[in-house]
């Protein structure tokens, strides 16, 4: 039996198995799938944990390759955003990042007093916070060594997050290379009195594009 002749639970299964999509299924509300001892795919319906049924694993494969002029060669681009947005945070709280108790040893504060001030630096558009399934992130970049906002980025930080820009792009935008920047890394270019007002600069072309955005 060919790979076109499997099942359809079959031929989904390893298609996504493939593009390393199958831990992105869960986190979309879509059906998931597990392999038996003899390697069958599967598929659970998320809402009553009952086997899919037929006419349900071909609304599934209808909904994956709906994106394309091509359905037989489309792939699932929601659920290839999602991956990639998740490797991004992942590679992000892989760098240094604070959490309250921590930043508040940083600061020598209490951890009350510390958390009211990083919600209004937040509010105000100073200081990039996160909020992850388990705690409130603060990325270290923007600290100074006493735990403060680091001044000069305010102006860069305000109109990213003035404009409601993802979180975790402008942390990824902010200490990466930046194509806008001929491939300097923002937070760092920033400390640069000769580059601070190119990457101001750009942080308002950003911001504009966000705020263009449907």
């Amino acid at each position: 039996m060919t790979a076109d002749d499997a099942p359809l639970g079959e031929r989904l299964a390893s298609w996504l198995e493939d593009l390393d999509l199958t831990g992105q299924l869960a986190a979309a509300g879509l059906p998931t799938f597990e392999r038996d001892e003899g390697g069958r795919a599967l598929w659970t319906d998320p809402l009553t944990g009952s086997p899919l049924a037929a006419d349900q694993l071909e609304e599934l494969d209808r909904l994956l390759h709906e994106q394309g002029a091509e359905p037989e060669h489309a792939v699932p681009v929601a659920l290839v955003l999602m991956a990639r947005q998740a490797r991004l945070r992942e590679e992000l709280l892989g760098s240094a990042w604070f959490g309250y108790e921590e930043l508040a040893q940083v600061r020598g504060a209490s951890v009350n007093a510390t958390r009211f001030a990083v919600h209004k630096a937040g509010t105000d558009h100073r200081l990039l916070v996160l909020a992850t399934d388990l705690r409130t992130v603060v990325p270290a970049f923007q600290l100074d060594e006493s735990g403060e906002p680091r001044p000069e980025l305010a102006p860069v930080l305000g109109p990213l997050l003035a404009a409601g820009m993802d979180p975790w792009r402008a942390w990824a935008w902010l200490t990466q290379p930046a194509a806008l920047l001929g491939g300097l890394v923002p937070e760092q270019a920033a400390r640069d009195t000769d580059d601070a007002a190119l990457v101001q600069h750009a942080a308002v072309r950003l911001a504009e594009r966000v705020t263009a955005r449907p």
